[in-house]
């Protein structure tokens, strides 16, 4: 009968602490432990306390990662070190595959319906390059998955070994609206002094005839990248191109005027770019 008391306690003290004000997911106040009823249980308050921790901590990653993608959070220079791993195990699993290729759906869903190229050549879509085109992911494979502050020299001298994978979703993605008719044009945050490097890598797995790539000269190094990506967009218009488009990762890429017709996210948790 105590047994059974003790443990009906434990229980009670679990919904108790997960409702009470005073619950605090990383450092969590249970009040009395177990082993102040029954020492013997200690182990089964163990296991407990681990199982709901471990539960609320899952929880806790999947909604701050789904938040990041919403734009509700921002700014965030590394990924909290509680969820690196939450966020390493989504950004290589099946999941996020799934949910770009839902995205690349809904894109291919859009174009079978919302326009008619009158052949002057000025339809114009923009593609993003990393983790749009090309994955950083066997980068930060090896460098914390977003749980490090970014090194961007470590970072551009991977880059300029051009061996970043396509992103299959896209790659096919790519060629289809270039089929259409529509002009494609490549705005990247990446520096001027990776161009090479990035055309040889985008040839390198599949990708070509776009009309243009645009990457960030001396000048526009410490500009934001919400503010270049809208400076590159209002220069193709003034030239007379109409955006239809913009397929890309970080919420940077659409900010600002002018705007396309569509934009179209792909999932990105591991970095944001302001």
């Amino acid at each position: 009968m105590a047994k059974c008391l003790a443990l009906s306690l434990i229980i009670s003290g679990l919904f108790i602490g997960l409702v009470s004000p005073e619950w605090n997911l990383l450092n969590p106040r249970w009040g009395k432990r177990v082993e102040e009823v029954s020492p013997e249980w200690n182990i089964l308050n163990q296991r407990l306390e681990e199982n709901v921790v471990g539960d609320n901590l899952k929880s806790y990653c999947e909604s701050w990662r789904i938040n990041v993608e919403l734009n509700n959070i921002r700014g965030f220079s590394v990924v909290p070190q509680e969820c690196v791993e939450h966020v390493k195990k989504y950004m290589t699993s099946s999941q996020y595959k799934a949910d770009s290729v839902r995205a690349v759906e809904e894109i291919r869903l859009y174009l079978s319906g919302c326009c008619t190229l009158k052949g002057d050549g000025k339809y114009s879509w923009i593609f993003d390059i990393d983790e749009t085109l090309l994955s950083t992911i066997p980068y930060y494979k090896k460098h914390g998955f977003g749980g490090e502050k970014l090194n961007a020299t470590s970072l551009e001298a991977w880059m300029k070994e051009s061996k970043a994978p396509a992103l299959d979703h896209t790659l096919e993605l790519f060629h289809e609206i270039k089929n259409k008719g529509f002009k494609i044009f490549l705005v990247s945050s990446r520096k001027e002094i990776l161009r090479s490097a990035t055309v040889d890598n985008l040839v390198n797995v599949g990708y070509h005839g776009w009309t243009s790539l645009k990457l960030r000269g001396f000048d526009d190094e410490l500009v934001e990248v919400k503010k270049y990506h809208s400076k590159v967009r209002q220069e193709l218009v003034d030239e007379g191109h109409r955006i239809w488009g913009i397929v890309g990762d970080q919420w940077s890429t659409f900010d600002g005027l002018p705007m396309p017709n569509r934009t179209f996210k792909l999932p990105n948790s591991i970095y944001y770019k302001p």
